[in-house]
């Protein structure tokens, strides 16, 4: 088996306290860091380098092709191919997408996905079983985190969930917003196969003012 440290994190766009942001990441020294609301506009490439940079991490996949949904990866882990998606436009409201990248660690294979989905109720439900279409499809063991932008429950919640294990368990709490939090819009689900050793919601003094979303953490065990 081989153990894998994963960080689901929204970043806020990186309108937040950036010194207070990498000082959580390195904090946490992530294996994998499935990233929301990362750069995705002028100057995406540069931009999200200097983010691997300040985390101690490389690019993995993902970036303006997936609309701002990027993973990074340390030195242990090697990707071995990436790919993107985007969902349907609705006239109006922003564009989505997700970002995929296949992976090796030790003698482990295992496929990572992360995407954000629409704030709006009505589109979710489409996003995430066009979402889980693809995720049905990848060969790998699956390691999917995202801000799902609703609760537990709600429809989006219930495709991607299917035939997968929330890594929470039974201490879900609530990951947003970081000044009184009352959601439980970030998730980290795996495959049956993947065991979990731990779960946490890293709240912080520096999480607080790095984004308004508190960073998931989950220790996992990889089958070979």
């Amino acid at each position: 088996m081989s153990k894998l440290r994963v960080l689901s994190y929204n970043l806020h766009s990186l309108r937040d306290d950036r010194r207070a942001l990498a000082q959580v990441v390195r904090e946490i020294a992530p294996d994998v860091a499935i990233l929301q609301e990362a750069p995705r506009r002028f100057r995406w490439r540069q931009k999200s380098a200097a983010l691997a940079r300040d985390f101690e991490l490389v690019i993995g996949g993902g970036g303006l092709p997936s609309l701002g949904n990027l993973v990074l990866l340390n030195l242990r882990v090697r990707p071995i191919g990436a790919f993107d998606i985007r969902y349907p436009l609705t006239p109006g409201r922003h564009m989505r997408g997700a970002a995929f990248v296949r992976c090796r660690v030790g003698r482990s294979a295992f496929a990572v996905a992360g995407s954000h989905l629409s704030t709006d109720a009505t589109e979710r439900p489409g996003q995430a079983t066009l979402l889980k279409q693809h995720l049905s499809e990848l060969a790998e063991p699956v390691v999917f985190a995202a801000d799902l932008n609703e609760n537990s429950g709600g429809a989006a919640w219930r495709t991607l969930a299917d035939g997968l294990v929330d890594s929470a368990g039974t201490d879900a709490r609530h990951t947003y917003p970081c000044s009184a939090p009352r959601e439980r819009l970030d998730v980290v689900f795996v495959d049956p196969s993947i065991t979990v050793l731990s779960y946490e919601v890293v709240d912080t003094p520096a999480a607080r003012q790095a984004s308004d979303h508190f960073p998931v953490v989950v220790e996992l065990d990889l089958p070979e």
